[in-house]
């Protein structure tokens, strides 16, 4: 693998929320890739010239001079960024949803580290195919890895993970199209052994892939199975926590209203790296709102996403707060799911609570669990944009 790659890709997977923090001066935004993968508008020709946020090499004018100058240079060659580029875009025209719009796919390609990988980093000579063939076949197949990890998975843009798959297959593809030795004549018997022997998958590749291949229908199938039940038990565990923390309501329902207003606030980034993922009203048996369940989810837990029911009643007071998603440290983290922790949230008030370690807070304030210090504030940070979505859309 590309050691500069494997390094980037071990560290997004083991500290994930670290590696996509992208804050300036304490302004953070979105990347463009996130803003487009949310139905969102972005501006290409920013993108182009580099004036928008995001991982490194967001100017594509920039890349393509370094690009320009290395090809003229003799540093690499055209065949690996070209098959990337184009089975790229093929594949996102065919499945991205959008067809061949070149808006679309403009933003596509000016977006991530697609064109800073096509040209920087897929043609590392020690890691990519030695023969124009190989080259062509391995750009065309990191191409339609990011396509597909884009179209499909979960992370805006993984330029990183498909050249490292693609890395590994290139000792295979440095065995299908094998030079002709010069001065050997192509239909001599014995003369040629590469061409005699012809080309021989290994016996490992062959094992893995299909265990790979069964694994993968065999977790694919579960997941189809199990899909229902998990949403139903999601659902069940939503309800429960909206009935703890909204104690007086006789019924909750959502309202139409308050759903476009959650919507608006999140296309609008409002609260950063807390997102309002739902509102329910909790009513009376008359019918009349006692209190609101505000489910929250901040993707600043040191173990990643945190997601919390904040009840808030009619006046804006906390009744409660109970966690649908935590997944923190054991003895650490996890004790934010303790009464200790959780009770000293109801009857604080909004607009806003602040955090204090040791007891050294004011009224409005929680004191931080020990040695958890960025869970309880990743809790605040959720608490408060439930409060904020309280003054500002139902108070």
């Amino acid at each position: 693998m590309n050691p500069a790659l494997a390094g980037r890709c071990f560290l997004l997977i083991s500290f994930g929320t670290v590696m996509n923090d992208y804050s300036v001066d304490g302004l953070s935004s979105a990347t463009p890739l996130a803003v487009l993968k949310d139905g969102g508008a972005i501006n290409v020709p920013e993108m182009f010239l580099g004036f928008a946020s995001g991982t490194i090499a967001v100017s594509i004018a920039a890349m393509l001079l370094g690009g320009a100058y290395l090809l003229i240079t003799g540093g690499i060659t055209w065949e690996i960024p070209v098959s990337y580029i184009v089975s790229f875009l093929i594949v996102m025209a065919a499945a991205g949803g959008q067809g061949a719009s070149p808006a679309f796919l403009l933003a596509h390609l000016c977006g991530g580290g697609i064109v800073f990988g096509a040209i920087f980093m897929a043609t590392d000579p020690v890691t990519s195919p030695m023969t124009s063939t190989g080259q062509l076949i391995y750009g065309a197949i990191i191409g339609i890895l990011t396509a597909v990890f884009r179209v499909m998975g979960s992370a805006p843009d993984s330029v990183s993970f498909a050249i490292i798959l693609g890395n590994i297959v290139v000792p295979l593809i440095d065995r299908l199209p094998v030079a002709q030795p010069f001065g050997i004549t192509v239909g001599g018997p014995a003369a040629n052994p590469a061409k005699q022997k012809g080309f021989k998958m290994p016996k490992a590749a062959v094992v893995l892939a299909g265990i790979t291949l069964i694994a993968g229908i065999a977790l694919g199938g579960v997941n189809a199975l199990t899909a229902p039940a998990i949403a139903a038990q999601e659902a069940a565990a939503a309800a429960e926590a909206y009935a703890a923390v909204i104690p007086d309501a006789a019924a909750i329902e959502a309202d139409d209203a308050i759903t476009e207003a959650v919507a608006a606030a999140t296309e609008a980034g409002t609260y950063g790296k807390s997102t309002i993922q739902e509102v329910m009203v909790g009513k009376d048996a008359s019918g009349n709102p006692v209190g609101y369940g505000i489910s929250v989810n901040n993707v600043e837990g040191f173990d990643g996403s945190i997601t919390v029911s904040v009840g808030i009643s009619a006046d804006g007071t906390i009744t409660g707060i109970s966690f649908t998603e935590l997944h923190e440290t054991a003895g650490l983290g996890m004790r934010a799911d303790e009464p200790e922790f959780k009770d000293q949230f109801a009857g604080l008030t909004a607009p806003a609570i602040t955090m204090a370690k040791g007891g050294g807070g004011g009224d409005n304030s929680v004191d931080a669990l020990s040695g958890a210090t960025i869970t309880s504030s990743a809790v605040v940070n959720a608490v408060n944009a439930a409060l904020d979505f309280y003054v500002n859309n139902l108070q």
